[in-house]
């Protein structure tokens, strides 16, 4: 991808991804961060304790403690309620930054070997459909039904391979592509190990504080962003430019961009 986007600001495309704008977007002009007023984003059903960051200022419900049921006032219930956890949707706060900056910093990996085999199987697809430069190519691997990919933080209408085409500055879906391989080809993290929401992330971003990132780490990270939109994302506290979810049983759970 030459260092950045081709052209497709990251401004533009969170907005696309979160409000699920309509299919017209290809046409839609860039602009930089500080040009796009922020608007509210759809409450995010979030799996217990999902490690969601919020922008500074920005008040956000705190997530249930796991296992217990709220009371119609909002507070948990007492003990007597406790229910067992639930498996998460997959959609919601599972794709939320993951970056805790008083947390042990997960280890980033590089190596697809390590990967189990559904997960290195479906990594490969991808990277696959998206070298053949035919966005059509990720209809099988996106899906239908339940178990489709979560392609926006909000709700999309219509076609999936056409809403892709919608983000995508060249309307025929390469730019897309390019992002998706270029998020690929960097490093993972593996969060949630050994719980239901357990997940293999990429980039690694997700998960680590942007400004404990070192010299190598950033220009890694300007392969995706440009250093106005790093900076912009320092002051939001996280990564939010896209990223890719697969679960250990290979499902490519979201390829989404937004807070």
């Amino acid at each position: 991808m030459s260092g950045r986007p081709h052209g497709l600001a990251l401004s533009i495309l969170i907005a696309a991804s979160c409000l699920a704008l309509p299919l017209c977007l290809a046409s839609t002009p860039s602009y930089a961060l500080s040009e796009i007023q922020r608007e509210d984003l759809p409450s995010p059903v979030a799996p217990p304790a999902n490690g969601d960051s919020a922008a500074p200022g920005t008040a956000v419900p705190m997530p249930e403690a796991p296992g217990t049921k709220p009371t119609d006032g909002g507070q948990p219930a007492d003990d007597t309620d406790k229910q067992e956890p639930e498996t998460p949707p997959a959609n919601g706060g599972i794709t939320s930054p993951r970056a805790d900056p008083d947390a042990p910093p997960p280890a980033v990996v590089y190596d697809l070997n390590t990967l189990p085999e559904p997960v290195k199987r479906m990594h490969g697809l991808i990277i696959e459909a998206c070298k053949s430069g035919d966005i059509e190519k990720l209809r099988p691997l996106i899906g239908k039904g339940d178990a489709m990919t979560q392609l926006s933080l909000g709700d999309i209408d219509g076609d999936p391979v056409t809403f892709l085409k919608g983000l995508s500055g060249d309307g025929d879906g390469q730019e897309i592509l390019a992002i998706l391989e270029e998020v690929l080809s960097a490093g993972y993290v593996h969060v949630d190990a050994g719980t239901p929401q357990e997940l293999y992330v990429w980039p690694y971003f997700f998960a680590l504080p942007l400004d404990k990132l070192d010299p190598r780490q950033r220009v890694e990270l300007f392969k995706l962003v440009t250093a106005s939109d790093y900076d912009d994302m320092k002051q939001f506290g996280a990564y939010i430019f896209y990223r890719v979810g697969i679960t250990p049983t290979g499902q490519w759970l979201f390829f989404v961009a937004g807070d």
